[in-house]
């Protein structure tokens, strides 16, 4: 049985745009979250990019979206390294 990942890739831009779609200020979805307005804001400029799977699934459920909507595309993930 496979293993969730230890962390999560996160797109800065995707999380922006979600949010934005969704009509939610950045303190109303980290505390949809259950996220600190400050890490949210991080994830959201790119400061941090990895997110462990409890938080990740929090925000994910908090815009209402699938998985792969916040994921960095693995193109994009190639060219970082």
């Amino acid at each position: 049985m496979p293993h969730p990942p230890t962390t999560y890739l996160v797109d800065a831009a995707a999380i922006r745009e979600k949010r934005k779609s969704a009509g939610l200020a950045t303190s109303e979805l980290a505390e949809r979250a259950g996220i600190s307005r400050r890490y949210l804001s991080h994830l959201e400029n790119g400061t941090r990019e990895h997110m462990t799977p409890a938080p990740f699934k929090r925000l994910r459920l908090a815009l209402g979206v699938a998985e792969d909507d916040l994921l960095t595309p693995p193109e994009a993930q190639s060219a970082k390294e």
